[in-house]
């Protein structure tokens, strides 16, 4: 996962915290989670086109 610990982790979500607060970080968070689902659906529908191109 990037090189990434456990106490660094916990260090950019004190910082997170901090900046952003806690009201604005479960919002921040679904926002995160709703791009990573659409861009993983994104990169389906291109591997599905690149796999039909290829059986042709």
């Amino acid at each position: 996962m990037l090189g990434l610990g456990l106490p660094e982790i916990l260090l950019i979500l004190v910082i997170a915290l901090l900046i952003f607060g806690a009201a604005k970080l479960p919002e921040i968070g679904r926002s995160l989670g709703r791009a990573l689902s659409e861009f993983k659906k994104g990169t389906q529908g291109f591997n599905e086109i690149k796999d039909e191109k290829r059986e042709k």
